[in-house]
């Protein structure tokens, strides 16, 4: 793992089909997408004392995480500028009876200093934002600002070398070329080199860096839903490789855990 000061160690264990809500592809597929970030932040969350813990999730949707972290016994906010989603997220932590510790704001990163506190959060969770914001540089400050010294981020961001591969593979040969020689603007893509960086200059000190979807986005989902085993597979394929850091361009996302220094 390429770590700049260690966290307490994480189980890697990942939980056996039967014990998940679906088996549809499309679900399994999901499951194998989010199972590296959940058990990180869920051990993370854990470890530092989850119950009555202050969460800000940034970008939080219709609560895929939010929901979850509350049921640990934290205290969630989500801030989205979809009202939508938002009214999906109460939807969501009514049916898991955490309606009493999850609360929505329409907002965004952009205006984060309206809406919270400075050094009001114990965790921050920004998955996905980084790459639809006009300024990276001021939404890594706007998120050390709402941390104390020694609080925890949560970030994950889409990968550069791994869609450039993937157009490629789709047979966009020519958006491959165009990606890997001029980055567009939003959506907006990043190396692990570059996030480490962008995250030390905001105040962060980056403690690890997980490959996030190495393979589940190519294994057929054919295979998935006929091979016996396929999916426990997967997962399991995708928490070995997470950790290790020649993964790293290779993964379609990377996950950033890191604390305000």
């Amino acid at each position: 793992m390429p770590t700049d000061e260690r966290l307490p160690a994480e189980p890697t264990a990942v939980p056996p089909a039967s014990e998940r809500p679906s088996q549809r592809p499309s679900q399994r597929r999901s499951s194998a997408r989010t199972a590296v970030v959940w058990r990180v932040l869920r051990d993370l969350l854990v470890e530092r004392g989850a119950e009555g813990a202050r969460v800000l999730d940034v970008g939080g949707g219709t609560g895929g995480f939010a929901v979850r972290l509350a049921a640990l016994g934290a205290d969630v906010v989500v801030v989205d500028p979809s009202p939508d989603a938002l009214a999906a997220l109460g939807r969501r932590a009514a049916e898991e009876s955490v309606s009493a510790r999850v609360h929505g704001v329409q907002g965004d990163l952009a205006g984060l200093a309206d809406l919270v506190e400075p050094g009001s959060v114990d965790l921050v969770v920004c998955h996905g934002v980084l790459a639809v914001v006009d300024d990276p540089g001021s939404a890594w400050v706007a998120l050390a600002d709402v941390l104390p010294a020694g609080g925890l981020l949560s970030l994950v961001a889409g990968q550069h070398h791994a869609a450039v591969v993937a157009r490629a593979m789709a047979g966009h040969l020519q958006q491959a070329r165009d990606l890997l020689e001029s980055p567009p603007a939003p959506p907006r893509r990043f190396t692990a080199e570059e996030l480490r960086a962008d995250g030390e200059a905001a105040g962060f000190r980056v403690h690890s860096l997980h490959a996030v979807r190495v393979f589940a986005d190519l294994v057929p989902s054919a295979l998935l839903d006929a091979e016996p085993g396929a999916a426990d597979a997967l997962l399991a394929l995708e928490e070995a490789v997470a950790e290790r850091p020649e993964y790293l361009p290779l993964a379609q996302q990377i996950h950033m855990v890191a604390t305000r220094a």
